[in-house]
């Protein structure tokens, strides 16, 4: 019995939370370097609309594909390739003598991005516990955070925004170095590091094709669960300004500082809740959440006294916390060990697009209605949720719960490391 992450499973864990800060920082970047790069270019404001959409599009794009990729090339080369690309795309932007570049850039930091994402969460929900998972994702928060002083720090020392994303295409840089050194150490997915028993370190492959994954119903409602989810968690830290401020009368600075606290919150649980959830189990902690969720936005929704809004917020905010991570994690168990890979892609793919079309349909409903429809948004959304994983969190039926051949019932989670079959 081994109690303890062999080395180079805790070099990987440790590589694994510096990807994840390494993946939000370029998120950080822009919000804070877009006046400087406008005043350089001399183009309009909205003209960073160009940038969001490229940045979109290839994100979507190699998400969804490095599930169906994971197979065939390895994790380890597709986080080195990926991180490489990413970094060349930031020094597009550091370099860039126009804006039509900086589109081209945007769009090979979406490709980067996006397969750096799937493959991380597709890795770690295969190899880590309901712990590590969450504060993975806390730290990609941390990135997001950091991104923002990187940037400030280069402008207030009187340099371009171009050292901002120098800064971060050096690191970038660095971490595809350390993948690429670490591709063989990648391959062995057979425990996670803070696994109690051994397991073979060469199960038997099975082959499944792309068709039989995508046929599973299980798959789609899955997927579109990390639409609705990402919905709620963008929507909430978007549009709570303007309910806070026009909705419910409070000041601007005080309206700001309840929507950092929102982000603190979410922060904050997943640090908190890595550790429940290892202790109760990630389904508990999933139902718990889902529902607090729904408490939160209900919060929201009442009219009432700012303060109800405020402590919604907080509430949505502290429950969402653990469920993308935990969704993730559970993955496997709700399509199969062997359809996983491509399941998570799909679903990393589908939470960009809900980040991007439902918070943004939201706010032409806010315009043509009120801003007090936003709590009414997030209790539909959020009851929306819990009937989708409700459905998904069934005991798979068929192929869903298999990884061998029909007829051969096989558990819904161990050592099976599938051969994806790219048909």
């Amino acid at each position: 019995m081994s109690t303890s992450p062999p080395p180079p499973r805790a070099a990987l864990l440790l590589l694994a939370y510096l990807a994840f800060v390494s993946l939000g920082l370029p998120d950080g970047l822009l919000g804070v370097g877009w006046p400087s790069i406008r005043a350089d270019f001399g183009v309009p404001t909205e003209a960073v609309g160009l940038l969001l959409t490229a940045g979109t599009v290839g994100y979507l794009t190699s998400s969804v594909l490095a599930g169906f990729t994971l197979a065939r090339i390895g994790v380890g080369a597709l986080l080195a390739g990926s991180t490489l690309l990413a970094s060349l795309a930031l020094t597009g932007y550091a370099l860039s003598p126009g804006l039509a570049v900086i589109v081209g850039c945007a769009l090979l930091l979406g490709l980067g991005s996006g397969a750096v994402d799937s493959g991380l969460n597709a890795y770690a929900a295969g190899a880590f516990g309901p712990r590590h998972m969450n504060w993975l994702h806390a730290f990609f928060g941390l990135g997001v955070a950091i991104g923002p002083l990187i940037m400030t720090a280069a402008l207030s020392a009187g340099l371009a925004s171009r050292w901002g994303y120098g800064i971060v295409a050096a690191a970038q840089l660095a971490l595809a170095t350390a993948f690429a050194l670490t591709v063989r150490a990648w391959r062995r997915r057979d425990s996670a590091p803070d696994a109690d028993a051994e397991t073979p370190d060469d199960p038997s492959p099975v082959r499944v094709p792309v068709l039989a994954t995508l046929r599973l119903p299980v798959v789609w409602s899955g997927t579109l669960a990390f639409v609705v989810y990402v919905a709620i968690e963008v929507s909430a830290g978007l549009w709570a300004f303007l309910l806070l401020t026009q909705g419910r009368g409070l000041s601007a600075a005080v309206a700001g500082g309840c929507v950092s606290a929102y982000w603190g919150s979410l922060f904050v649980g997943r640090v908190v809740q890595g550790m429940v959830a290892e202790r109760l189990g990630p389904r508990l902690v999933l139902r718990v959440s889902l529902a607090g969720m729904a408490v939160g936005a209900a919060l929201i929704a009442v009219p009432g006294p700012a303060v109800l809004a405020v402590l919604g917020l907080i509430v949505v905010g502290f429950a969402a916390a653990p469920v993308f991570p935990l969704l993730t994690l559970t993955t496997a168990e709700r399509v199969g060990a062997a359809h996983a890979d491509r399941a998570i892609g799909l679903q990393i793919g589908a939470a960009g697009l809900g980040a991007a079309l439902v918070p943004a349909g939201l706010g032409v409903l806010i315009s043509n209605v009120s801003v007090e429809v936003l709590g009414a948004a997030l209790v539909v959304l959020a009851l929306a949720l819990i009937v989708l994983y409700e459905l998904g969190a069934r005991r798979p039926s068929g192929d869903a719960g298999r990884t061998g051949p029909p007829g051969v019932d096989q558990p819904l989670s161990g050592p099976v490391r599938p051969v994806v079959d790219g048909r």
